[in-house]
């Protein structure tokens, strides 16, 4: 059993910060990715920033330039640093990691962090 813990979420004003916080425990396989997803009421579930095994990292373009996802492989967390908040970035965030042995793929889930921006 893996589980997956977010913090950090909360009301902020248009161009304040966040800082959310993932870390996974249990039985951890090869984590492939860690990734931040976020669902605004009426809409999909979409991607915000994901990285990879390597470091790479991948944003939304909505958010480039605004967010930072970085990690610490020893304690299996990943961050996302909000910065320049805007009502739009409103959402329920969830924190994602893909682990893998071989051929295999998992994704775990968090049990999502709300974030509300007010303008």
């Amino acid at each position: 059993q893996v589980q997956v813990v977010e913090s950090g979420g909360g009301l902020v004003q248009a161009g304040g910060s966040l800082r959310l916080s993932c870390a996974a425990s249990g039985s951890i396989l090869r984590i492939r990715s860690m990734g931040w997803y976020r669902q605004a009421p009426g809409k999909q579930r979409g991607l915000v920033a994901i990285i990879t095994s390597d470091g790479s990292t991948n944003y939304a373009d909505s958010v480039k330039g605004r967010f930072t996802i970085s990690r610490d492989n020893a304690k299996n967390t990943v961050y996302l640093q909000m910065n320049s908040l805007k009502p739009e970035d409103t959402a329920v965030y969830y924190c994602n990691y893909r682990m893998g042995r071989g051929a295999y793929e998992y994704d775990f889930w968090g049990q999502g962090t709300q974030v509300t921006v007010s303008s």
